[in-house]
């Protein structure tokens, strides 16, 4: 299948919340990660969502060019062609953009997408989020609002974040405070500068206690019911059963049931970065220390070819990967709910 039109996007999203179950939004940095998700998917028999951040794009334009905009780009060209070969539906998404990167990340991109739906084709990403959690709400809801219409006029959905995610992802790093719960107020606040749909399609990761990096079960209090008080809270105002389409960011060490409370409110994506992450790196440690003496040539020896031809280890962090993929399908419950 290719990757999803705008069309198909929204029908995914809308049959995620009206199905109880969440997509897992995968990061990528690589062609070689990019095919552990679509072969997670694939194994699931889930559509899925690929995202990069401002670091993992910059990392795919080389180590040595850094360039955002070009790492995004190849990657989704790249996808585009392999996805066609996978028997799932994904999108392509871009994650946190916060302020002092929109103009070398998010608006070139909208940029982009702008000029190919001009041409009759679909845009380059169906999705990107704009990171306003470091500014005043006042701030971040004003640029909502400009990015809302662009993303809208080039037929993207746009993700925006209300409330602070604690915890550490590309260098940015947020307290864990008592901001990591988005309240009530808040999200009547967001609903009334950017709507609830009538101007433009969005989603809301609003937090309540997520913490990016990885923890051990328990140690992230999270409280679901915040959700469900902000979708009840704007719902009633503007008449509109869960008006907001929720992500969930920060999920690494939450436990099951805490997740799934949270998908029952609404949430139709959840991020999953650092358990892929690990799950693609344990097998190459794995390969280095059963093959010490062949990835090595030591003492003057040849080493062992096999061993060190980068498909030997890769082939086995892309395996690793896919089975996280799988599992996240099967906690988020969209495994087996693929579209065709």
């Amino acid at each position: 299948m290719p990757i999803a039109t705008p069309e198909i996007y929204a029908e995914m999203l809308d049959r995620a919340k009206a199905g109880g179950f969440a997509y897992p939004a995968i990061n990528v940095t690589s062609s070689q990660t990019l095919h552990a998700a679509l072969r997670g998917f694939a194994e699931a028999e889930s559509d899925g969502i690929v995202q990069v951040s401002t670091g993992g794009a910059e990392f795919l334009s080389g180590a040595t060019i850094k360039d955002m905009v070009t790492g995004a780009t190849a990657l989704a060209e790249y996808a585009r062609v392999v996805a066609a070969k996978y028997p799932v539906t994904v999108a392509l998404h871009t994650d946190h953009c916060p302020k002092d990167k929109l103009d070398g990340f998010m608006r070139p991109l909208i940029d982009i997408s702008l000029e190919r739906v001009s041409k009759g084709l679909d845009p380059l990403f169906q999705s990107h989020m704009w990171d306003g959690s470091a500014v005043p709400l006042d701030e971040n809801l004003e640029i909502a609002k400009e990015l809302l219409d662009k993303c809208a006029r080039a037929r993207i959905i746009m993700e925006m974040e209300i409330g602070v995610v604690g915890g550490e992802e590309d260098g940015v790093v947020g307290e864990i405070n008592e901001k990591l719960y988005t309240t009530a107020e808040d999200a009547l606040a967001t609903a009334e500068a950017v709507g609830v749909g009538d101007k433009g399609r969005y989603m809301l990761a609003a937090t309540f206690g997520n913490v990016h990096g990885v923890y051990k079960p328990g140690h992230v209090k999270l409280r679901p019911s915040v959700l469900k008080e902000i979708q009840d809270a704007v719902g009633a105002k503007y008449g509109k059963d869960k008006p907001f389409d929720l992500v969930f960011h920060g999920g690494s060490g939450s436990l099951l049931e805490e997740i799934q409370e949270a998908i029952s409110y609404g949430v139709v994506k959840m991020n999953v970065d650092t358990d892929t992450q690990y799950a693609f790196t344990r097998p190459i440690a794995e390969h280095m220390f059963k093959n010490y003496d062949g990835v090595l040539k030591i003492d003057g020896d040849v080493g062992n070819k096999k061993t060190y031809d980068p498909r030997s280890y890769g082939k086995a962090a892309e395996a690793g990967m896919a089975a996280r993929v799988l599992e996240a399908c099967q906690s988020l419950k969209s495994a087996g709910t693929k579209i065709s």
